[in-house]
């Protein structure tokens, strides 16, 4: 799996408190081809993270489990609410576009999609 962002690891992002919380979500999604912003006890954010799992992403996926920042944690829902229509969690994006929550990535796995829109953003490492 990817890595699991915490506020006291942003060796290469610009600090978040030198970005607005806005400004950072935009860093996140551009910088990695699949990103999360989770909380780690929601089981809609579980759901999602263990489809993507199923896939070899290694550095390409990045998580954000909100209820381990220090503070915030309301400013990112507020701004991916803005951003995709929904405040509640997961969001995850692949290749910068919200793709929605734990039930849409189910849905886009059983269609078979996810691997295309995986694959089509470069994030699947072949072994």
């Amino acid at each position: 799996m990817g890595s699991i962002w915490s506020s006291s690891d942003s060796s290469s992002l610009s600090s978040s408190s030198d970005l607005s919380v806005g400004d950072h979500i935009q860093q996140l999604i551009h910088k990695y081809p699949v990103m999360v912003f989770s909380k780690s006890y929601c089981p809609y954010s579980s759901k999602a993270k263990n489809i993507l799992s199923k896939y070899n992403l290694d550095k390409n996926y990045h998580v954000l489990e909100l209820d381990q920042l220090s503070s915030n944690a309301d400013q990112y829902q507020t701004e991916l609410g803005k951003l995709t229509g929904a405040k509640t969690v997961p969001r995850v994006f692949i290749n910068g576009k919200c793709i929605g929550g734990g039930d849409d990535t189910m849905a886009l796995e059983k269609r078979g999609d996810l691997e295309r829109l995986l694959r089509e953003a470069k994030a699947i490492v072949d072994l």
